[in-house]
């Protein structure tokens, strides 16, 4: 099975792909809060780091002509799980039914001390 780099920009001097196109699935890896723009974590509340996150994974699928639409799987990294609810309001913003299937999990930390990563996993026909 052949793999395909997805760059959502020009490649970056980091030791993993964001994502990799392969027998019909993109696997996006786990984006943070992270403004490609300004390279820098955004700041404010909580539920714009989630947008960030989610803005992100989407510019990763749109590298490998994909879309939200296409996203089967999403597996979202919190540091408090107090945060749940806040963040499920935020991630129905982007998508409609029928919804991927998703799993939530509490960590430890996360990259860069953020409290949020997701990734995801899209089908593309």
């Amino acid at each position: 099975m052949s793999k395909q780099a997805i760059w959502p920009g020009s490649p970056g001097p980091l030791p993993y792909t964001p994502g990799i196109l392969a027998g019909g699935f993109v696997y996006v890896s786990g984006q943070v809060p992270l403004d490609p723009a300004t390279r820098a974590i955004v700041e404010g509340d909580f539920e714009e780091r989630v947008r960030q996150c989610i803005r992100n994974v989407e510019s990763v699928l749109k590298a490998a002509h994909a879309s939200m639409n296409d996203v089967v799987k999403v597996t979202v990294f919190l540091t408090d799980m107090n945060m749940f609810a806040r963040m499920n309001a935020v991630y129905a913003e982007y998508w409609g039914d029928p919804k991927p299937a998703r799993s939530c999990v509490q960590v430890a930390g996360l990259p860069m001390g953020v409290d949020v990563e997701i990734e995801a996993i899209a089908r593309i026909d």
